[in-house]
Parts: C-alpha cells; sequence; structure tokens
C-alpha cells in the first residue's frame, strides 16, 4: 500500500492555494481595488475547478467505484465529500470579506447598489432603462405540462421564481443572457452601479404580469465541462479533427450539474424543485448573496478617475525593454553573438515579436516552425506566421486544438493559418502538446543556422504581461538541432524522438528529471536541488524527492499550486522546504536547478511536475549553458526564496503560514519590477568561441 504520510490530495491541495488568492483580499499592503480582483479571481477559479476536477471526480466515482488516490488513500466520493464541506467554509469567507470590501469601497465613491438603495431619481433612469433595453430581449418560461424544465446553460445566472396562478403554482425561469451588461452605471457623479439580476429580479411581476409571485432567487448551474475527445463515449467517424473538437463543445453546453447556487435561502420545497430537475444533493447547493458572477469587477476599473485610480489600484507598471537587447539592432544579429532570455511580465515580449517579424521577412529565413496552445486575442505572432508564409517561408504550426476553454479560438486561428499557406498540424490523439518551442532556419551562403525559442509560457502577448515567465532566445547549435529533430519528429508522428540536450516529454523528461534527483542523492548533504513550479502530483518524482531529502540533499521548491507532497516529516521530507507566491502577478514560470557551482544543471520548461505533463503531453525542458542567462535566474529564484512578504511557508499539515523574519521588507514581484525599471543596458558581451560551446555541450553529457 502507498505510503501516504508525506502526500496528501491534489484536489484539497488546490482549494487550500485558491484559498491564499482569496486571503490577498484581506492584505491590507494591497490597494482596495485590487483586494476586490483577488475575490473576483478566486470565484472564477472555483468555477473552474468545479467543472473540471469535480466533475472528473464525479465521473470517476460512477466509471471506477474502487478507484483510490494514490496520495490521500481517498475514494472519489470521499474526495468530494470533503471537497463539498471545504468548499462550503471558503463561501462564508467570501462573503465576510466581500461584505468589508464592498463597505470599504462606499468611502471612495464605489457603491454596489440594490435595487432598495435606488434613489428616486435612479429607479426613473432604471425603469426607463428595463422597458427599452432589458424587457424586449428577455426569454422568460413557465414550466408545466406543456413545457418542460429546460436546459439550464453553464455558469449562466438565471432569475427563478414560484408563480401562482388561480391557486395553481409552477416555476418560472428566465436566463439572463451575455448580451445584457453584467452591470449598468447609474447617471450622477458618483460611481453607483447596479448588477442586471437585481433590475429583473425587482421587476418579475412586470414580466410574468398574469401571475403573482411567491418567491424569487438568482441562481447559477455549473456543468461538468471535463470532455476527454478520446473516451470511448465520445462517438465520430471521420478523420478531421476540427470538426472533432467542434462537436466536443457542443457536449459541453449539456453535461451534468456538478453546482447550484443560490443569491439567498429559499423554500424547502423550491430548493428540493431544483435539486430533483438537476439531479443534485443538497450538499451540492451553496447559498450566498455575493454576486454569483464577479466578471463586472474589471469593468468597473475604466470608469475610475485617475486620482481614484491612484489610491485604489496598483501603480501602473509596462513591461520594460530588456537591457540585454540593444535597441533599433537585427534581433537575428543580436542572437546570434549571444543568448536573450527574456523575464515576462518585467520585460516586454517586443523582442521574440521583433525576431519572428524580421523571419517573416529575412530572405535568408527559409523556415519557421513553432508551438501554439494559447494566444491573445489579436495576437500579433498570426500576423507574423501569415506574412511569412506569404513570403514563401516554409511555415510549420502546431496548434493544440484541446487547449481547454480557448478549444474555439484555437480552431478559428487554425483556418486562419491555413488560408495564408502555413502547415498546419494538430499534434496527436492521445496527448496534449503543451511545449512552447519555435525555431527559425536561417541558410544563407550555404551555411545553415538556427535560432531556437523555448518558453515556460504561452506565446500570448496579453498574459505576458500578467504571468511571471522566462523565454530563452538562443543560437546554441546543438539545442537548434534539437529542436529541429523535435518538429521532424512532430510532423511525422514520432512520440519517441532522441534528443542530445532537449528533455522532451513524454519519453526522455521524468526519467532525466529523476535522474538529476538520483545524482544530488548520491552526493548526500552536498547535494542541493531548487524547483520552481506550478503544481507537483507525480508520485514518482514526490517519491525521489523523498529519497533525496532521507540522503541529506537540501531540496527548495516554490509551487504556486498544488503540491501532493507534504515537506518536513520527519525522516521522510525534513530537508524539503517549500513555499508558495500569490501576488500581483499569476507565478507561472518553470526553473529546475540541479548541483551546485561548476556542476550545476539548470533547465527551464514547459513542464510542471504532474502526471500529465510527465506521461501525457508532450512538454520540452531545456537546459541553460550561458553563465549570464544562469545568473538571470539565479536572481529570480533567490528573490522568490528570499520573499517573506507574499510567500507562505508550507507545514507538514499542508497549511501554510507568514515566513517569521524580522528582515526588511522583500517583495520579490516588486523588487523584479525594480530591477526591470533600474536596468542599465549592459555592454556587448564576449562571443562564446566554438571550442568554448562545444566544451559546454559535452560538461552536459
Amino acid at each position: 500500500m502507498t505510503d501516504t504520510n508525506f502526500t496528501q490530495n491534489r484536489e484539497l491541495s488546490w482549494l487550500r492555494f485558491n484559498e491564499r488568492v482569496l486571503m490577498e483580499a484581506t492584505d491590507e499592503t494591497v490597494p482596495l481595488f485590487e483586494r476586490l480582483k483577488f475575490v473576483s479571481i478566486f470565484t472564477s477559479n472555483l468555477d473552474e475547478f468545479f467543472m473540471i476536477r469535480v466533475g472528473s471526480l464525479i465521473d470517476l466515482m460512477h466509471l471506477k467505484e474502487n478507484s483510490i488516490d494514490n496520495k490521500s488513500g481517498l475514494t472519489p466520493a470521499e474526495q468530494l465529500e470533503r471537497i463539498y464541506a471545504e468548499v462550503h467554509i471558503l463561501y462564508e469567507k467570501r462573503r465576510e470579506i466581500f461584505k468589508n470590501l464592498k463597505h470599504q469601497l462606499t468611502v471612495h465613491n464605489i457603491t454596489d447598489v440594490s435595487f432598495k438603495e435606488l434613489t428616486n431619481e435612479e429607479e426613473k433612469f432604471i425603469k426607463q432603462y428595463f422597458k427599452s433595453s432589458v424587457a424586449p430581449i428577455l426569454s422568460p418560461q413557465i414550466i408545466d405540462t406543456h413545457h418542460p424544465f429546460p436546459h439550464l446553460q453553464n455558469n449562466v445566472l438565471h432569475i427563478g421564481t414560484m408563480l401562482c396562478h388561480k391557486s395553481k403554482l409552477v416555476f418560472g425561469v428566465i436566463p439572463i443572457l451575455s448580451v445584457l451588461p453584467d452591470i449598468v452605471f447609474l447617471p450622477g457623479k458618483e460611481l453607483r452601479f447596479i448588477r442586471t439580476e437585481e433590475i429583473i429580479y425587482a421587476y418579475l411581476d412586470q414580466i410574468f404580469t398574469t401571475y403573482s409571485i411567491n418567491e424569487r432567487v438568482v441562481f447559477r448551474v455549473t456543468r461538468n465541462a471535463d470532455i476527454n475527445p478520446d473516451d470511448d463515449s465520445f462517438e465520430f467517424s471521420g478523420s478531421d479533427f476540427r470538426k472533432k473538437m467542434k462537436k466536443l463543445l457542443n457536449m459541453r453546453k449539456r453535461l451534468a450539474p456538478v453546482r447550484l447556487e443560490l443569491s439567498e435561502k429559499i423554500s424547502d420545497n423550491l430548493k428540493d424543485y431544483l435539486c430533483e430537475k438537476l439531479s443534485l444533493t443538497p450538499e451540492k447547493v451553496f447559498i450566498t448573496d455575493v454576486p454569483l458572477k464577479m466578471n463586472y469587477v474589471f469593468e468597473i476599473i475604466g470608469k475610475l478617475d485617475s486620482t481614484k485610480k491612484a489610491a485604489i489600484t496598483y501603480n501602473e507598471f509596462v513591461p520594460q525593454p530588456c537591457a540585454e537587447v540593444i535597441p533599433d539592432e537585427s534581433m537575428i544579429k543580436q542572437i546570434l553573438k549571444n543568448d536573450i532570455l527574456l523575464s515576462y511580465p518585467f520585460e516586454s515580449m517586443q523582442p521574440f515579436l521583433q525576431l519572428l517579424k524580421e523571419a517573416a521577412y529575412d530572405p535568408h529565413v527559409v523556415s519557421i516552425k513553432i508551438t501554439i496552445y494559447r494566444l491573445a486575442s489579436k495576437a500579433k505572432i498570426v500576423d507574423y506566421l501569415c506574412a511569412a508564409a506569404e513570403n514563401g517561408k516554409d511555415v510549420t504550426v502546431l496548434i493544440e486544438l484541446r487547449a481547454r476553454f480557448d478549444e474555439a479560438s484555437n480552431i478559428s486561428r487554425s483556418e486562419q493559418l491555413e488560408e495564408a499557406g502555413c502547415n498546419v498540424i494538430y499534434g496527436f490523439e492521445d496527448y496534449k502538446v503543451h511545449s512552447k518551442i519555435c525555431l527559425i532556419t536561417r541558410k544563407s551562403h550555404n551555411d545553415i543556422k538556427y535560432i531556437t525559442q523555448i518558453g515556460t509560457g504561452n506565446y500570448n502577448e496579453k498574459t505576458a504581461e500578467m504571468y511571471t515567465d522566462v523565454s530563452l532566445m538562443t543560437s546554441n547549435r546543438k539545442i537548434g538541432e534539437d529542436a529541429n529533430e523535435f518538429f521532424k519528429n512532430m510532423c511525422i508522428g514520432n512520440l519517441n524522438g532522441s534528443y542530445n540536450s532537449l528533455l522532451v516529454s513524454p519519453v526522455s523528461l521524468k526519467s532525466s528529471i529523476i535522474k538529476m534527483i538520483d545524482e544530488q542523492a548520491s552526493l548526500g548533504s552536498n547535494g542541493k536541488i531548487v524547483i520552481k513550479i506550478n503544481s507537483i502530483t507525480d508520485i514518482d518524482i514526490i517519491e525521489k524527492l523523498k529519497q533525496a531529502s532521507c540522503a541529506g540533499v537540501q531540496i527548495y521548491m516554490i509551487v504556486r499550486g498544488i503540491c501532493c507532497i507534504l515537506p518536513e516529516v520527519p525522516q521522510k521530507t525534513e530537508n524539503i522546504h517549500i513555499r508558495s507566491i500569490v501576488g500581483r502577478f499569476l507565478e507561472h514560470s518553470r526553473i529546475y536547478c540541479f548541483g551546485t557551482g561548476e556542476n550545476e544543471k539548470i533547465f527551464i520548461s514547459s513542464a510542471d511536475f504532474m502526471t500529465r505533463n510527465t506521461e501525457r503531453r508532450v512538454e520540452v525542458a531545456c537546459p541553460i549553458y550561458d553563465a549570464d542567462v544562469k545568473a538571470k535566474l539565479h536572481n529570480i529564484i533567490d528573490l522568490c526564496l528570499s520573499d517573506n512578504s507574499k510567500a507562505r511557508i508550507m507545514r507538514s499539515s499542508g497549511l501554510y503560514e507568514m515566513p517569521k523574519t524580522s528582515d526588511k521588507r522583500i517583495e520579490s514581484q516588486q523588487e523584479l519590477m525594480n530591477q526591470a525599471v533600474n536596468a542599465k543596458p549592459v555592454a556587448v558581451k564576449h562571443e562564446a568561441s566554438f571550442t568554448e560551446k562545444m566544451a559546454l555541450c559535452q560538461a552536459w553529457g
């Protein structure tokens, strides 16, 4: 039987991560409005958790009754019981936090108004607004023998009401359509707004005019959205993968409910009625007076004047030019001389975009190959790839159509790229391609050179300003040759390729990580491992880290989210130290460090230490050879390990606590912002000779 004394359940670990997101809303060092945004982020995170993780556990409970979690010993049913209990507690915490923030915002004349709180003039305005802009597009429905219970769309707000007509009770429902705004701003100098559901809720008697209103409630149904396109139940005949994914998206809209949220307490009769119609048990019902959807928070920002914005939001930060990049000089020429590492969002993504743009028009560039997982809505990358194809370059784009919740967007992108002449491929039936790699091949005077970009985050201009990621651009021959081999293998459907430098899952990444952990374990107390990742669930890697800890290796881990290994467990993980950072930016970079000094091996990667990444996805980890790039990565790691402001230390219980320190306040993300702003352009580095580069490569075996 698996030893679960030093591990914990992934779902409960994730809930603790999301609780840390919620707790940022209580940190008085965070500007007031930013704290409200953390409540909104917590809410949307929880929505996705129910759609994906809770949904998959419910499926597992029905399909595999004897399935046991190897990190906690819990069955799916036991996990669900714990999850629903924990979430009820989190709802109460959110309620108190939201209530406090809502009150504090009124001091700044930002007021979330209920219908009862409208002034006479405001009520006249809303009455006219309802009559002209809301009522004409509503689709109310009653439920009786001639009107069956409708399909309630996933995460869409509805107004439910118990109606009475001639002593007969019927249920009425109104979906709040997406064409309606989430909030309506009221006239006047103060920033006052009312939520659309409040307006419809108040005017039900003008919608169901032939009925009397017995009770009413705002409610929302969350549905299972965890569809695997390779499930046996997903029947499809034909070879067009794009059509297959379109069918999958349509299926997702109608999956079984996993949660019901109510805006207030309702009668047992109405509650039982909804539970029966939705096949939900009482523990899956959540009652809260916090808005059920909180996307509206981000709409308010545009209404803040400059003075108010400065008082209650973060100071504006614009990603800075990378100090290692020489302005107005060809990116291709610079990368052929020196490796360049970009650190997002502290440094701008512009140098990579400029590299891609140059490559699209450079007559010596013969091909561009890239993997795409998620893109911004208006992606310059797509424009440059299309331009390259139209300019006669051989452009290959491996686009992952199964990037969750970006499927529709990626389908559209793939069509656009194909129309421009790009060769678009979709990867593998059973393996998502999650790697972030781009290869530019350039031929000049019969000499072929490779420029390879490998990153920890997506090619998304928007998230590059919100997530911490790193992006390496290099002309290292050995990495380029591996990248070329990687794309060849992707194009012929070969997952079992062999690489000299790159670690590629599902074949070599996990085994290489385990080998390097074992190498450090053989050094005993002289060994050292530092890992920065988003999540760790892979039981084999967890077991190896435990063994290394028992051998005396000091292991430092920065794990933002799910962490299934427990630190500081005597005689098991007492040399493992784990911390998590939740701050202004989403920590997203993956950096692995093994050893110290000249023998240290450093990698950046797209992969977390999750079984899905190490065994069921195509991921890439890239070694770092350049000394300056290594130093830059060490700076990031050292600041994260020194953070005593946003960092939280995990204890053996799985709970987190503030670092205990009397030192000055260190906030790693703020310090990286300061460094980026104050950075001075560096002198052009000495270009390593071919002999020096080969010596470095050979040192890595």
